[in-house]
């Protein structure tokens, strides 16, 4: 087989980027999408809890925990985060909870939450949490057996 003269620097390009990356990339503990840095696409994970809505951070008031940037509508949004970030951090990372039950990750919207026993839960989207809140508590026991051993599949 002959290769035009157009295929081949495609090819080349190809098996380059093959080489180049590892044969296992394991995905981030914490979701950002593909062309961001900023954890869940920018919304406060405080004000989840303290107005009982999400609400979009303020660049100005930013943090990095866990290889992601983190934004906050206020410092003093900020400076809860920093004392106690576990306690307002999405579960799974930001993932989608029910994606994690089932054994595998996909992306989370920030605007399809749950909180269950003081932990903020994210899903794919309108469709798939109704599907969670049917039985959040044994989604939420799925999830736990299955995260983070997701992350690397």
């Amino acid at each position: 087989m002959r290769l035009t003269a157009a295929i081949r620097p495609m090819l080349a390009i190809l098996i380059l980027i093959g080489i180049s990356m590892p044969a296992h990339a394991e995905k981030d503990p914490i979701y950002t999408g593909f062309f961001s840095n900023t954890a869940l696409k920018g919304y406060d994970p405080v004000s989840y809890f303290t107005t009982g809505s999400p609400a979009k951070g303020d660049k100005s008031f930013s943090h990095e925990w866990q290889g992601a940037k983190w934004l906050f509508t206020s410092a003093e949004n900020r400076d809860r985060f920093i004392a106690a970030p576990e306690d307002f951090a999405p579960q799974y990372g930001g993932y989608c909870a029910w994606a994690v039950a089932q054994g595998y990750t996909a992306s989370g919207d920030p605007e399809v939450w749950k909180i269950v026993d003081g932990k903020l839960y994210i899903n794919y989207n309108d469709k798939v949490g109704a599907t969670w809140q049917e039985d959040p508590q044994g989604f939420i026991a799925l999830g736990d057996q299955n995260w983070p051993d997701v992350l690397s599949k």
